[in-house]
């Protein structure tokens, strides 16, 4: 527990934390031209020594294979599919999936200083649901605002389910998040987030903190590594005969992207 406390700790000291650099600006001469636009297509593989999400394990600590794409309209509006391999559905005996689909569409502007992301987000799982049992699918809408490294956003549960938890519509998920860039290819980063479970009794709603490094080695090759842990109850999030997900966990990410 105490080092529960340490990790949940240092991400909120992480992100009240500021790194300033001083920059010389040029000298006065002709405009630079403009940056090409970011191209408008994207896909990504990755490699995790784990697939936790918001602090908790869903893939029973074994490996998971994740790819995804993207599509940035020039204008703001972006849409994108995720998936990735999961052990968590049937661990818990809830059903025969073994993948977590999400599919989203949002907007990002900037209003001043805040650069901001609204959008819905659709978690799919496929296979059969065990009798009695409730299916994991799940939506939500979001909303962010980002000031510098700092991001604050804000998931809410529309759906009548969280995560295969019935009767759990209105649940929400607060993030607090940072990126710290160290230099031009690596940065520190820190999260805290704080999940509430509707009609749980308490025993769904935990915090969970995660620090972690993150370089990017140039060419769409990323690795990023840290550590997550929460104070979730171990009583609601571990399945029978299986390790509590939501512990202290270390994990490392490989990841390739390419836009073209």
């Amino acid at each position: 527990m105490k080092l529960k406390q340490t990790l949940v700790a240092a991400a909120i000291s992480g992100l009240i934390a500021s790194v300033a650099f001083a920059q010389t600006p040029p000298p006065a001469q002709a405009p630079a031209a403009a940056p090409e636009p970011a191209p408008p297509f994207s896909v990504n593989v990755g490699l995790a020594s784990s697939y936790i999400y918001r602090g908790l394990n869903q893939s029973d600590y074994k490996p998971a294979l994740q790819i995804g794409a993207d599509y940035v309209h020039p204008s703001g509006f972006y849409v994108g599919v995720w998936a990735s391999s999961i052990r968590w559905v049937k661990d818990f005996g809830l059903g025969s999936s073994n993948v977590e689909t999400d599919i989203y569409a949002g907007y990002k502007g900037e209003a001043g200083p805040v650069a901001y992301d609204v959008g819905v987000l659709q978690y799919v799982y496929n296979g059969s649901v065990t009798k009695g049992a409730v299916r994991a699918n799940t939506t939500e809408l979001y909303v962010a605002g980002t000031i510098k490294m700092f991001t604050l956003k804000y998931s809410h549960v529309v759906s009548n389910a969280i995560f295969a938890t019935p009767n759990s519509k209105n649940s929400g998920y607060l993030d607090l998040s940072a990126s710290f860039p160290i230099t031009d290819a690596l940065a520190i980063n820190a999260h805290v987030g704080h999940q509430i479970i509707k009609n749980t009794g308490g025993l769904g709603t935990y915090t969970d903190g995660k620090v972690e490094a993150a370089y990017d080695f140039g060419n769409g090759l990323g690795l990023s590594g840290g550590v997550t842990a929460t104070d979730a109850n171990k009583g609601f999030y571990t399945p029978a005969g299986k390790k509590f997900t939501g512990k202290t966990t270390p994990y490392l990410l490989l990841k390739y992207t390419k836009a073209f």
